[in-house]
């Protein structure tokens, strides 16, 4: 007899083993990322910190009212998906969807101002060691947040498909695990680049 969860050939044995390998398996792939964020921020950390006359000449800064307002929107998008995946475990799809959404516009959003940013800085990314790091941290991260609206819109449309989630949301849980990350790394990336 076919489970009612199930549909087609696909047995609980089977479905069970690929939630098994997303719970295992995205942690480590995020510990991987962690790696290399890592490593970039204490590249970063040690260039600053051997080069007193960090920014190129008549630069004295960067712009911290405009990243602190991306920030704002990223962080607060990280509530948002919490919010998202509240109303799936309680069943509500609908407004799961309407968060989940709403997510991916604030993702858009600091993507966007990342964009206004590189195009209004002072300096171009052949501006010495501090162009280069810049553009390198901050595109690294916007491509990771734009991986991230792309996770979100596929699981936004795989939540269309009816009863898509009856055995369980893992997909929705890794994607959201994958936006806080990016999120706490660009709170990361800001104190670094912006406040230090």
């Amino acid at each position: 007899m076919q489970s009612p969860i199930n549909s087609g050939n696909v047995s609980s044995d089977n479905l069970s083993s690929k939630r098994d390998n997303l719970t295992f398996g995205f942690p480590v792939f995020l510990l991987s990322e962690s790696i290399i964020f890592v490593s970039f921020f204490v590249t970063y950390t040690l260039l600053r910190w051997k080069n007193p006359n960090w920014f190129p000449a008549g630069v004295t800064g960067l712009d911290i009212p405009r990243a602190a307002i991306n920030t704002a929107i990223l962080v607060a998008s990280s509530g948002v998906i919490y919010l998202a995946e509240r109303a799936i475990d309680r069943h509500k799809p609908i407004r799961f969807r309407r968060l989940w959404l709403l997510t991916a516009a604030l993702g858009m959003i600091f993507l966007v101002g990342q964009a206004i940013e590189w195009r209004n800085m002072p300096f171009g990314l052949d501006a010495g060691l501090a162009g280069a790091t810049f553009y390198l941290l901050t595109g690294f991260h916007g491509l990771h947040v734009l991986t991230g609206v792309i996770l979100l819109l596929y699981m936004y449309f795989r939540s269309l498909i009816p009863g898509n989630y009856n055995a369980g949301h893992q997909g929705v849980s890794a994607v959201s695990l994958y936006w806080h990350f990016v999120d706490v790394i660009w709170i990361i990336l800001f104190l670094l680049l912006y406040i230090w």
